[in-house]
């Protein structure tokens, strides 16, 4: 099971562009199929439904599952995670889960 959701991301200043549709891996399961060949046909699918980019973090155990090896590119950013009231100590990204509600 895969799903992805879109943000509308509006292009400043270019002639022909005015938007940019991006997808941004959300809830991904796979039990039988693994994890490279799940994304690659998510890949697909998005790609079919038009969109110009596919965004994916490299949490749990991403990186080394797909994002390497389906060349995903690194963005130029670098994303923070607040837990308010909580102390927590530096962990590594392939230790991180996170659920959006």
């Amino acid at each position: 099971m895969v799903s992805f959701y879109t943000l509308a991301s509006s292009v400043i200043g270019h002639p022909k562009h005015e938007t940019v549709k991006a997808a941004y891996s959300f809830y991904n399961v796979s039990t039988k199929t693994s994890w490279k060949n799940l994304m690659n046909d998510t890949l697909i699918l998005a790609k079919q439904r038009d969109f110009d980019v596919f965004n994916a973090l490299d949490l749990m155990e991403n990186k080394k599952s797909f994002i390497d090896e389906l060349k995903f590119g690194m963005g130029d950013g670098h994303l923070q995670y607040y837990l308010f009231n909580w102390s927590c100590p530096d962990i590594p990204s392939q230790r991180n889960g996170l659920v959006l509600l």
